[in-house]
């Protein structure tokens, strides 16, 4: 991690650059986790990459669809099993060379592949067809009425490109695995890599071919992408006007932000859950002090642990009012949302008591809480919070927070057993939470559910999910699922995110529910 007087001397020595009006100096929390656009399916990661690369379909600041490579899709007359994109012409890659029908295909086969983050997405894909250069035939398992929805974050590559420079493969991020994709880009999108320094400036500039021109305000000629953990420093950057923009203003500081002459904060709700999961599927725990039993795999001690939280407290006290309680792990915006489900976590400490006693655990036990400090608003102080709160009913836990770099593959590659994450659903529908988080984890589903959790039935109604074209059974069948997940406490939620984005006065712009900013839509005074 960077000291703060390194971040300092870094900001310093942007600053000292010479920038033009149109020069954007971006900052966030944490940097993206890699350049290869398939690896990583992360926020920050995608958020970065969509200045550089292009899905067929974007979402607009407003979370509305907007054509991008593609100009227009619809299922095939006669067919439901097959959907046809029409490819937007004239688009280059950022070294010239044409977009076609075939980079589609590679990108999306690419997507599918074991090592991509971005495959439970794409599994109801069966096959990808260039019809010509500028068409495209997805063909699917039974007829798919969301797909659309699912690759408003699948950015296209350039076959040739990374055929030559032996890209074909999707980074192993969680083997460590370093290839050209990693620290090096040619998408087709607004802004170009011009340099990359990991966890310390990436810099931009635009895109003098870009396909967009007259369509979005492209105002913005060169970005500066710094990451500051610290939360002080980043503000400071704001304060002083070493950065014009700041994804995720401390919620300490939101009152002083908003009062300095020449500073905004922008405020709206995220399509994001912050939670905690717990490992109940296997037979003993490694980081806790029961030797020869899981106390997790007891649905008793984990309606226990989630009766614990104070939601209210920590949104009072640690997100000083900035934070939504919530009783399920979908966001209001997701269809299978319901009110009744996420207002179901109820805090009640001697409740969570008897239930403890109850599954033969009324002295408690240990165990470590696996959290990140880079991620989400106030994710350490979230979990500080928590350990005080489990300690009530006997659960002594043993807090281990480390930036999400670090923290991320302990879930992917099961080696926790209590941990927070946060998800945001960018498809609005459940079956996306679903296909990460409940299925069993497997080959094309299930990579995010650190749980263990295992049910065949629960499985088979995920799959039927991507081929149901009756809404009204497809809904039933999400409730259905819903009800599963909350009976079995499969995680603990803890609230839905709220956005704070700061900036100067010259930056012109509206909060993303996605919390991904794609500077071609800025404006700069």
């Amino acid at each position: 991690m960077k000291t703060t007087a390194t971040l300092a001397a870094v900001l310093l020595m942007t600053s000292s650059l010479s920038v033009s009006a149109e020069t954007l100096r971006w900052a966030r929390a944490g940097d993206s986790l890699t350049l290869d656009p398939h690896a990583q399916n992360e926020g920050p990661t995608h958020t970065l990459a969509h200045q550089i690369y292009e899905p067929l379909i974007i979402r607009d600041m407003t979370g509305a669809f907007q054509a991008a490579l593609a100009t227009d899709w619809a299922p095939k007359e006669g067919d439901p099993n097959v959907w046809v994109f029409n490819l937007r012409q004239g688009v280059t890659f950022h070294d010239g060379a044409d977009f076609t029908a075939e980079d589609v295909v590679f990108s999306i086969n690419r997507a599918q592949s074991e090592d991509s983050d971005m495959k439970e997405l794409l599994n109801s894909i069966v096959e990808v067809r260039a019809v010509d250069d500028h068409t495209v035939e997805f063909v699917t398992d039974g007829p798919n009425p969301i797909l659309p929805s699912n690759l408003t974050n699948l950015f296209m590559m350039d076959k040739g490109w990374a055929e030559a420079n032996n890209a074909v493969e999707v980074q192993d991020v969680e083997g460590g695995e370093k290839t050209f994709a990693t620290t090096n880009t040619n998408g087709t999108g607004a802004y170009v890599l011009v340099s990359r320094e990991p966890d310390v400036k990436t810099v931009l500039k635009a895109n003098d071919n870009y396909w967009g021109k007259g369509e979005f305000p492209l105002q913005v000629t060169e970005i500066v992408y710094t990451p500051i953990q610290n939360a002080a420093t980043r503000v400071a950057a704001l304060l002083s006007g070493e950065v014009d923009f700041i994804q995720d203003v401390p919620v300490q500081d939101l009152t002083r932000v908003a009062n300095t002459d020449g500073l905004v904060v922008k405020t709206a709700p995220q399509n994001r859950v912050i939670f905690f999961g717990m490992n109940m599927g296997a037979a003993d725990l490694k980081n806790d002090n029961v030797d020869g039993a899981n106390p997790l795999a007891d649905v008793r001690v984990r309606k226990a642990m989630s009766m614990a939280i104070n939601r209210d407290a920590i949104k009072q006290v640690v997100m000083r009012g900035q934070s939504q309680p919530a009783g399920m792990i979908a966001p209001p915006f997701v269809n299978g949302w319901t009110a009744e489900m996420d207002s179901s976590s109820m805090t009640d400490v001697e409740a969570a008591k008897a239930l403890m006693a109850e599954a033969g655990y009324a002295d408690g036990f240990s165990i470590q809480l696996d959290c990140p400090n880079d991620r989400y608003v106030n994710d350490e102080a979230i979990c500080q919070a928590a350990v005080g709160m489990l300690a009530q009913i006997g659960v002594t836990v043993n807090l281990d927070a480390k930036p999400k770099a670090q923290h991320f593959p302990l879930i992917t590659n099961d080696e926790t057993d209590f941990y927070m994450l946060g998800w945001g659903v960018p498809t609005y529908d459940s079956e996306y939470i679903f296909n990460f988080l409940v299925h069993t984890r497997g080959e094309d589903r299930g990579s995010w559910n650190g749980t263990g959790f295992s049910n065949a039935d629960v499985d088979a109604k995920i799959v039927s999910l991507a081929s149901e074209t009756d809404l009204k059974a497809r809904n039933a069948t999400i409730g259905e699922i819903w009800q599963v997940v909350q009976d079995e406490q499969l995680y603990i939620p803890i609230h839905h995110q709220v956005l704070n984005w700061g900036m100067t006065d010259k930056v012109g712009i509206e909060v993303s529910p996605e919390d991904d900013p794609k500077m071609k839509f800025f404006t700069m005074n």
